[in-house]
């Protein structure tokens, strides 16, 4: 199980007052030297947190990076040209605190599936891996398949709001029908130190994804004690 740290909330704090600290690329080195697999990050297209250039400096890291982004012409052309690992794509609200589900791939229609298509299929031509953040559903799953895309990312939101073997199984029937279908599984969204260990105990999950929750904890114990943590809990 391998561990991926979201640090979105790093540039959240620095772009409260628009200075040049704290820095996110510092804060994914701590990271690192805690025992993360790699950084995770979202590069929204209203820039509330991450910026062009935090992506540019976490590359050059050549660290592991998974690129949170909207399917956009703008974001794929800067995936395109950055060329990270992974790209997880994410639906986008201008209103949200932060992402509230997974994307609908079942309601678009004729069009918009073939663009989506197109854009995942340059995407993996580029030698990106592209993965899908949807929820545990059999539709968006099956949806999912037809893509293209090699992984998908499942929504945890729901089990981390309501954290009961009832939505425990949704994600293990989740992954099990995924599998099937021939997809790779991620998972993360309100996972934390109180209710990750079922989910890392899911076989076939690969990664979780998992942000605030760390970022919250290194509050107290700082930020390499607390990926410490986490690795120690999902291993």
């Amino acid at each position: 199980m391998r561990l991926g740290v979201n640090i979105d909330h790093i540039a959240t704090l620095r772009q409260a007052r628009l200075e040049a600290f704290p820095d996110p690329i510092v804060a994914a080195g701590q990271v690192l030297l805690g025992g993360a697999d790699g950084i995770v990050c979202h590069l929204r297209e209203d820039r509330r947190h991450i910026q062009d250039q935090d992506v540019w400096r976490l590359k050059k890291m050549k660290c592991r990076l998974d690129l949170e982004m909207a399917l956009t012409n703008e974001m794929v052309k800067i995936a395109l040209k950055l060329k990270p690992e992974m790209v997880t794509i994410v639906p986008e609200k201008r209103r949200e605190v932060t992402t509230e589900g997974g994307l609908d791939l079942k309601l678009k229609s004729q069009n918009s599936k073939v663009k989506t298509n197109e854009y995942i299929k340059n995407l993996i031509k580029a030698g990106i891996v592209v993965s899908l953040f949807i929820d545990p559903d059999e539709e968006q799953i099956r949806a999912a398949a037809k893509t293209g895309a090699q992984f998908i990312e499942l929504h945890t939101g729901e089990y981390a709001r309501h954290t009961n073997k009832k939505n425990l199984q949704i994600i293990v029937k989740a992954v099990k029908l995924a599998k099937d279908l021939g997809l790779r599984v991620n998972a993360g969204h309100g996972l934390d130190y109180n209710n990750v260990k079922p989910i890392a105990k899911i076989q076939g999950i690969e990664e979780l994804n998992i942000g605030f929750s760390i970022i919250s904890r290194c509050l107290e114990v700082g930020l390499k004690n607390a990926v410490k943590e986490m690795r120690r809990l999902i291993k």
